[in-house]
């Protein structure tokens, strides 16, 4: 009953909702704010600028070239440079989302063949996105549905519609409280294309649904990276973590710089994203490879303030996905303890350790001591000073009687994601016993 009235009332707001676009081109990411910031930088020559612009006046070969073209187009106001983008989109090789850009932004280059064409290239691409859930797949769609505006409403407005109601707010909103099952970290890029797209055209806030994940994800998205610098020719990257260790991807490491940026771009009054900014806006870490540049300058403002990270906090702790990331410090040779899609990783003297979930050994980093609980609910340690005690892999929700040697026994709840995170009173010694609440003793 309760989840019917909760359908019930969901549904009106939904009916009264507007889904229509209210915004002129260009709509995508380049809204009047941002546009305005963007030529300035050219007229500043920018660091960023000069970078972006001698690859497109060398003409060098850009892994996205609709994108690069029509956003070099707009910046200079030189429609003659959105002719390859709009050349290429009319091919086979191009992909949804740059069809959607191209579209968009180089509205005033397109003649009435033209974009009559790629109007019902872009109409084809959503009807063939229509049946994924995939996350690029949808934002793709969206960014298509927002382009066709005042072109094709009816077909923006229903898209628009499904992608917000049925897809976000039915599945993956329920899937993500219920399962647990969060939006991948790699795919964090492609969730702000979609926020961006949504809220800058019809006005709706997709992250209200999850206000404390989207609260902490800054947070997390900083702790998520290993401490190390990586070097490559192009420049010094941050490389996020990722499961079963092994060499980093580069490519990933850009998306994810170009997620924080993203991110930062979205909101920029929230604490949290001015410690993100900060943490960002380090000119050693600017994007130089083909791919990045131009989501270096398409999202960097390195002109908004930012907080020192040495201020952040050294862990993150999103309780409903069960992730957990730990610093021991915030220089670069730092040790660091990850806990994410069911792996935990150490982080030390620039090696990565996949951890085994049946070690009973606790992990000590920084503020916080750490341990799995796949199968071991018994746990003995030398005295550690940590203000923190993080127990991973228990049963989502379920509670626990917690028994710490020289401490009176106290029941504690596992978070949604399956993690107990206990404060300490800054010395733990001796050992750690967990059973289910409510077992009688020797069970």
């Amino acid at each position: 009953m309760l989840l019917l009235l909760a359908a019930a009332l969901a549904f009106p707001q939904a009916q009264d909702e507007d889904f229509r676009v209210f915004t002129e081109h260009p709509r995508l990411f380049l809204r009047a704010q941002r546009l305005r910031l963007l030529r300035r930088e050219r007229q500043r020559r920018s660091m960023r600028w000069e970078k972006f612009e001698t690859l497109m006046a060398g003409r060098a070969r850009m892994p996205e070239p609709g994108l690069s073209a029509a956003l070099y187009a707009q910046v200079t106001e030189d429609w003659s440079a959105c002719r390859p983008a709009v050349e290429w989109a009319l091919t086979n090789a191009a992909d949804l989302r740059q069809q959607a850009l191209v579209f968009d932004w180089c509205q005033p280059s397109l003649g009435e063949n033209e974009s009559r064409q790629l109007a019902a290239r872009l109409e084809r691409g959503i009807a063939a996105a229509r049946s994924s859930t995939d996350l690029a797949d949808v934002r793709s769609r969206a960014l298509a549905a927002v382009a066709l505006a005042g072109h094709l409403d009816p077909l923006a407005e229903r898209e628009l519609r499904s992608i917000v109601v049925d897809w976000w707010r039915g599945k993956v909103v329920p899937s993500i409280k219920s399962v647990h099952a969060p939006i991948p970290l790699d795919r964090t890029y492609d969730l702000f294309e979609l926020f961006h797209a949504v809220r800058d055209n019809i006005n709706v806030e997709m992250r209200e649904a999850l206000p404390a994940m989207f609260r902490s994800l800054p947070i997390v998205h900083v702790l998520s990276h290993y401490p190390a610098t990586y070097p490559a020719p192009e420049g010094d990257y941050r490389i996020p973590a990722f499961k079963g260790g092994g060499e980093p991807d580069l490519t990933q490491a850009a998306r994810s710089r170009a997620a924080g940026l993203a991110m930062v771009a979205y909101d920029t009054n929230a604490q949290e994203n001015q410690f993100l900014q900060g943490w960002l806006i380090q000119d050693r870490f600017l994007l130089q490879s083909a791919f990045g540049v131009p989501y270096e300058f398409l999202w960097a403002n390195p002109y908004q303030p930012g907080l020192s990270p040495f201020y952040m906090p050294l862990y993150a702790y999103d309780e409903l996905s069960g992730r957990v990331f730990v610093r021991s410090s915030w220089e670069e040779d730092a040790a660091w303890f990850g806990y994410f899609d069911g792996e935990g990783q150490r982080f030390d003297k620039g090696r990565i350790e996949v951890l085994s979930p049946q070690s009973a050994s606790g992990v000590e980093i920084g503020p916080a001591l750490i341990f799995q609980a796949a199968k071991q609910r018994k746990f003995k340690v030398e005295a550690r000073d940590v203000d923190l005690l993080f127990v991973l892999g228990l049963k989502p929700g379920a509670r626990y009687d917690v028994e710490v040697d020289d401490e009176e026994m106290r029941e504690e709840r596992a978070g949604p994601g399956g993690v107990l995170r206990m404060l300490t009173s800054g010395k733990f010694t001796g050992g750690l016993r967990l059973k289910p609440a409510g077992v009688p003793p020797g069970n």
